[in-house]
């Protein structure tokens, strides 16, 4: 049995929430297309340097898994005031979850699916294309839970929203589908975060859409913190609307090949899109982020920030797109992506892209790779701090700069702390950047 058959017959197999026609179909039309097009290959041009291989190999399959209030607590944001959903291999979690009665309404998908499937009609299914790739086919022919977010006009959630994703078990497969819509002039943030427990093997596929409406603001952050055994494929995809506002933070720590494809269309004049990220490679890891950002109607503004730190034999790959649609004129778009080797043995494949379709737009891109700075160095030494906990200071430094970019301080102390902690003389840095 191929891979593409194993995952075709999961999907067959696994139980369904809701069962309206428009779901049904979609979900058929997804698997037809997910067996059309299979997993992708390096044949493929957006897929030339993620080979996936490992993940075919594997026989991942749904299971369930027991997790408890006490494993969870070591993922939790300290001093954060949020809401929380547990999601354990895929599945709520209810009893381990925390939702307030006031704001914004939040659901699971799947109860959403079986009570009120005509709530989502409108979105699930139609922001981010089944065939955009085999794994946004596979996630929408299999889409079960996941979280739903509903901000209704003018409505301003109190809190932010943690989505914790816990995967427990060796070779545990989980789809996650997330839904976040915000209406006309509403304001929610969602953080998306995935970890295991223990050090097995699992895989998780994710799909995000989001649907923001005219002067409405999300702020979106997906935290990445899966075993170095994992593997994790995910896409986000958003729409914009007139003056709406999305900023998406990405930071990606572990597993052993993570995918991040994001994606947002600015289909409405005086929409701004901000996507920054960071990702820390080390062992032979291998994480690939590839973005587009659509710029479709005129005086539209992006901002798109990812850096990154590679050591050992790991391997890291950008590639980021901007497309300025005939018509959009007066747009105005910058993307940087710059990367920092540790290691003589450490890749990246950078690859920023311009695809501009008028003359009256301020557009910009650029990429850098290189390593740590001598004369940065030399100071640093000549100041008395020993060549490891220089380096330690160096490399923190160049990638606190996304992570000052977060707006949720207990997110980004987090993850400062958590950079800390995995670079050589933790103790003496953590005092020196005190």
């Amino acid at each position: 049995m191929s891979a593409t058959e194993h995952f075709a017959a999961q999907v067959r197999n696994a139980p369904r929430a809701g069962d309206v026609a428009w779901l049904n179909q979609t979900r058929e039309q997804a698997l037809a297309s997910f067996e059309e097009l299979g997993l992708p290959t390096t044949r493929n041009e957006n897929w030339k340097y993620t080979a996936i291989k490992p993940i075919e190999k594997k026989a991942f399959q749904a299971v369930d898994g027991a997790v408890s209030a006490a494993d969870i607590e070591p993922f939790l944001f300290e001093g954060l005031d949020a809401d929380l959903m547990v999601f354990v291999n895929g599945a709520y979690a209810h009893g381990l979850s925390k939702i307030g009665a006031d704001g914004v309404r939040i659901a699971s998908l799947s109860a959403v699916l079986a009570d009120d499937a005509a709530s989502v009609e409108s979105y699930l299914g139609k922001i981010a294309d089944p065939r955009a790739s085999g794994f946004s086919a596979l996630n929408t022919a299999g889409l079960v839970d996941g979280a739903f977010v509903h901000a209704g006009r003018n409505q301003v959630a109190p809190r932010p929203l943690h989505l914790l994703f816990v995967s427990s078990g060796d070779d545990a497969f989980s789809q996650p589908r997330n839904l976040i819509v915000a209406g006309e002039g509403s304001a929610v943030s969602v953080i998306e975060h995935y970890v295991t427990l223990g050090e097995g093997s699992h895989f998780t596929n994710a799909v995000t859409e989001i649907s923001v409406a005219a002067n409405a603001d999300v702020k979106h952050y997906k935290v990445q913190q899966e075993s170095d055994k994992a593997f994790h494929i995910a896409t986000m995809q958003a729409e914009q609307a007139r003056d709406a506002r999305l900023a998406s933070y990405q930071v990606s720590l572990g597993g052993a090949i993570a995918r991040n494809d994001i994606n947002t269309r600015l289909v409405g004049e005086g929409a701004e899109a901000t996507l920054n990220g960071l990702y820390l490679v080390d062992g032979r890891q291998h994480m690939d982020f590839h973005t587009n950002i659509e710029h479709v109607v005129p005086h539209c503004i992006s901002r798109e920030n990812f850096r990154g730190v590679l050591d050992g034999r790991g391997r890291g790959v950008f590639n980021g797109k901007v497309h300025v649609y005939e018509k959009a004129v007066k747009t105005d778009s910058e993307m940087s992506n710059k990367n920092l080797l540790l290691s003589k043995n450490a890749e990246i494949d950078t690859k920023p892209e311009l695809e501009i379709y008028n003359d009256d737009v301020k557009c910009a891109h650029g990429a850098t790779i290189g390593q740590l700075d001598e004369v940065h160095m030399f100071y640093l030494r000549s100041r008395g701090i020993d060549p490891t906990a220089a380096r330690s200071l160096l490399v923190f430094a160049f990638a606190n700069e996304v992570l000052q970019s977060l707006p949720l301080e207990a997110v980004r102390q987090s993850l400062e702390k958590t950079l800390i902690a995995r670079l050589p003389k933790a103790d003496h840095l953590d005092e020196l950047v005190q």
